[in-house]
Parts: structure tokens; C-alpha cells; sequence
């Protein structure tokens, strides 16, 4: 009995003769379906179209002095929300510009790199710029859209949970496409 079990010994220690490898991190592979796109009308001086995977916009939120509203596009499926900032321009529309420009600048930190680009619709009066920021930034994307004149709209792009770009980056192009189709449909209401 006693030469089974050193025989059972011995081959359970030549058999384990290499030490176990970690596996690597995997992401899923997400999908998502195709956007069916609905007009969104609110009390904001505006209109845009959202894609109805976003939850509906319940509130909208009214700074102290009326001058500036805010809706939040929620995707909980995704984990992402698009924030979404109106200002009524009763100054010199420079400062914000600089003021955008200045929140998408913000995230060099931490970004990769952080491109622009621009976006005119002359028939609509709608100008603006979308940024793609790529890195491990807090924020994807961000956009303004203006009529130069009375009207100021920023978005930026946050997700629930903390900056991993591999792991954000199907979502995060997905919704950029959303932000694109928001810039695109914006009508500034008489």
C-alpha cells in the first residue's frame, strides 16, 4: 500500500511540474442596437433629435438667474449620460466660445489626444465644433453648437464608472454618433 501511495506521490508531483499562468483582462464584446431617433421637444429654446435609448428628459434644470437650463440625456443600459447646457447669449459670444473650448482643454491631461471638428448648417443657423477626446479621459466627446447670435448650446459625454478607454470604447463611439445626430438636429425655436 505504502509503495502506491509514493507511486500516486510521485507522479502528482512530476505532473505539476509548471506554474500556472494568469490570464489576461478580456472586455466584452458589446453590441448595441441600431439608434431610432425621435424629435425631442422640451421647454429648452430648441429642439433635437435623441436616440429613444436614452431615458426621456424628465427635468430640466434652471440656474438661479434664468440664464442658463440643462437636460441630461441618461443611457442606463450604458452606464453614459450626455449633459446638455443652454445659455441665452446676452453678452460678447467670445466668452462662450473660450468657455467651451476651455472645459474640452481640461481633459489634455489625461487624454491622448483630443480632436476637433467643425460642424456649420447654414440653412438652420446651427455652428459649432465636436471634440472626440481619446486617453482615459473623464469625458469621450464634447460639443457646442451656437446661432452666433441668441443662442448657446455645450454637451459633454460622462460615463458611470471609472475612465477605462478600452473598455468604454464601443460605448463611447456609439454615443458619439448620438451627440453627432443632437448637433445635426438642432432647430433654435422662435
Amino acid at each position: 500500500m505504502r509503495i502506491v501511495i509514493k507511486l500516486i506521490l510521485a507522479v502528482l508531483f512530476v505532473s505539476c511540474g509548471s506554474d500556472a499562468i494568469p490570464k489576461p483582462k478580456a472586455y466584452l464584446r458589446l453590441e448595441y442596437p441600431k439608434p431610432e431617433y425621435v424629435v425631442n421637444q422640451t421647454i429648452l429654446p430648441f429642439s433635437f433629435e435623441k436616440n429613444s435609448l436614452a431615458s426621456d428628459i424628465s427635468e430640466i434644470k434652471i440656474s438661479r438667474d434664468g440664464n442658463t437650463q440643462g437636460v441630461n440625456l441618461e443611457y442606463p443600459s450604458i452606464k453614459g449620460t450626455i449633459y446638455i447646457t443652454y445659455k441665452a447669449v446676452k453678452d460678447d459670444i467670445k466668452v462662450y466660445l473660450l468657455d467651451a473650448q476651455n472645459l474640452t482643454q481640461k481633459h489634455t491631461q489625461k487624454a491622448d489626444a483630443i480632436s476637433g471638428e467643425r460642424f456649420v448648417d447654414e440653412e438652420h443657423k446651427v455652428y459649432g465644433m465636436f471634440y472626440d477626446v481619446g486617453g482615459n479621459a473623464a469625458s469621450q466627446s464634447q460639443f457646442y453648437a451656437t446661432d452666433s447670435i441668441n443662442h448657446f448650446v455645450t454637451g459633454a459625454l460622462y460615463f458611470n464608472v471609472k475612465p477605462n478607454y478600452d473598455s468604454i470604447l464601443p460605448a463611447a463611439n456609439y454615443l458619439k454618433e448620438d451627440i453627432r445626430r443632437i448637433m445635426e438636429t438642432i432647430r433654435w425655436k422662435k
